[in-house]
Formats: structure tokens, C-alpha cells, sequence
């Protein structure tokens, strides 16, 4: 059995340097203050959040400036680590800083960082964090959506980044009823590419669409997800809206227990991480160790 977040922490990167000017020189600091970073991104041109050697990625870039900012080497520690090419505008992380190098008000560390971070990618906003705050652990859900457009002539320009074009009439009606079916605590190996050591098990919390004229909008929720289940869910259920699948095969893939190549999965722009829920200050110790715990595979026909 392993845990429901199986994912080892990022390693820690050391400060690339170059850039903005610290507030101060920390290097005689000896406590250390945890942050909370509040960030959004165009992921177009990121390889994802994820350090990566040798390419661009959202953590790379952000802790490059933010070292910078406050002379010492950074490590964030993110809610939900996003794939190439998939946006936020509300992802969370935290980072421990020398407590010398902030200044008197945060919104200065905000100004700065904004003006030497690129234009696809901001930090919108800092605080201390309470005590034991943890932007995975202490997370309870994270929200997604995903955009497309049906229109015949595709995405708007202004919207083309963050919209898929899906020019094929779909049946709405199946498709909010197939999504709902999977709703509740499962195995969804059928939609997630394995990860070695990594639970599938998942509890979906919501999962159902909107529509605006062209617009679909699928709006996802989960206590947490793995590797391609949200774009695999959407095009799971894109296919039963096209009518080229029913609402039981979509319910039927909560019995496979390996990824089913039927699933096809979703493009990466029209997924953008929108919020993570966190529980109030005074349980957020009593969250890390719930997440922390064993989670088991789900026996058929059990409880």
C-alpha cells in the first residue's frame, strides 16, 4: 500500500543567481519563514511545473527569481504539479525563506518578483504561512476546468491558448451523466499513467459540465489526482458525448486496474489548475497526517 500523495518532494535546486536585488543580505539568518505563494501561468511555453534539467518549467523560473530576491537557495513545495502546457491562475505553493531577507510588507516581494519574473507566469500574492501549513499536504481538494469550443471555426484568437477546438457536435446531456457516474472514492487506474509506487485511488468530488453559447466547460474537483486523470476523464467523456461510447463503458472503466488504451487523452491547453481548498489553521497538522496515510486499493463489492 502507499500513500495517497506517493510522490516524492522536488529536490532542492541551488540559486542560478543573476537577476533582481535581495532586500537585505540573509547570510547571517539563522530562522527561516514559510511562505505561501499564490501563482498563476500560461503554460504554453513551460515543460510543466516540475524542475527539469534543460528545460523551461514553472518551478525552475520562479525559484530562480525568488532566490535571487532573497540571496539563498529555494525550494517550493507545490499543490499540484501540472504537465506541459497546462495553465493555473490558482496554484498554490510554500517555500521556506531567511526570515532577515523579507521585508516589513510582503506586497513589496510581490512588486519585486513581478518585475523580473516573465510575463507567463506571476506570483499574485504572499503571506505567512500558519503553522503547519503544507501546500500538497494540507491541501483537501483541488479544482480544475477544462475549455473547449464546439464552434465550427474553432477557438477565438484571444482564447486560442487556453481553448480546445472541438468542432463535433456533442450531446451534453451524456456527458454530465457519464461523468457523474464516476463520482466518490475509486480506483481510477484506468485513467492514470502509471507511476511506479503511486496509488490510483482517488476520491472525485465533482465532475460535470457547463455550457455558454459554444463554450463546455468540465469543472473537476478531487481530494487529489494522478498523472493525466483529469484530460483522461474529459476525453473519456467527450467520447460519449460524440456517441461513440455509452454512459456504462465510462462506468464500467472503474473495474480495470491498469490504463485503458481506449481512454484517449485530452489536450494539455485546455486544462488549467483554478483552486485548492485548504482546512482552517487549526487543522491543517491533523490534514498532513490524514494525507499521509496508507490508502489501500479498492476491493470490488467491499463497503
Amino acid at each position: 500500500m502507499v500513500s495517497a500523495s506517493a510522490e516524492a518532494n522536488e529536490p532542492v535546486a541551488p540559486n542560478r543567481g543573476g537577476g533582481p536585488v535581495a532586500f537585505e543580505n540573509p547570510s547571517a539568518a539563522g530562522d527561516s519563514t514559510r511562505l505561501r505563494l499564490d501563482i498563476a501561468y500560461d503554460g504554453t511555453d513551460f515543460s510543466g511545473w516540475a524542475r527539469q534539467p534543460g528545460r523551461r518549467t514553472v518551478c525552475g523560473e520562479v525559484e530562480e527569481k525568488l532566490g535571487a530576491v532573497v540571496r539563498a537557495p529555494v525550494q517550493l513545495t507545490v499543490a499540484g504539479r501540472t504537465d506541459a502546457g497546462v495553465h493555473a491562475s490558482g496554484q498554490v505553493a510554500h517555500v521556506d525563506v531567511p526570515a532577515a531577507a523579507l521585508p516589513d510588507d510582503l506586497v513589496r516581494l510581490v512588486r519585486r518578483l513581478a518585475r523580473f519574473l516573465p510575463r507567463d507566469v506571476r506570483v499574485t500574492g504572499i503571506s505567512v504561512a500558519p503553522p503547519h501549513f503544507d501546500a500538497r499536504f494540507s491541501a483537501v481538494r483541488r479544482h480544475y476546468e477544462y475549455r473547449l469550443t464546439t464552434a465550427v471555426y474553432g477557438a477565438e484568437p484571444l482564447r486560442a491558448r487556453d481553448t480546445v477546438a472541438w468542432p463535433k457536435p456533442v450531446d451534453v446531456d451524456a456527458m454530465r451523466a457519464a461523468s457523474r457516474s464516476l463520482l466518490g472514492l475509486h480506483d481510477f487506474a484506468a485513467f492514470c499513467k502509471r507511476r511506479e509506487g503511486a496509488t490510483t485511488v482517488r476520491e472525485l468530488q465533482r465532475f460535470d459540465w457547463t455550457s455558454t453559447g459554444d463554450i463546455l466547460t468540465a469543472h473537476v474537483s478531487a481530494d487529489a489526482f494522478c498523472w493525466s486523470m483529469v484530460r483522461s476523464l474529459v476525453g473519456a467523456a467527450l467520447a460519449v458525448g460524440e456517441g461513440r461510447r455509452s454512459v456504462e463503458w465510462m462506468t464500467a472503466l472503474l473495474d480495470e486496474r491498469q490504463r485503458a488504451a481506449a481512454v484517449a487523452v485530452a489536450p494539455a491547453h485546455g486544462l488549467s489548475l483554478v483552486g485548492v481548498d485548504y482546512p482552517p489553521d487549526g487543522e491543517l497538522a491533523a490534514r498532513n497526517a490524514a494525507t499521509r496515510e496508507l490508502r489501500g486499493p479498492i476491493v470490488p463489492g467491499c463497503c
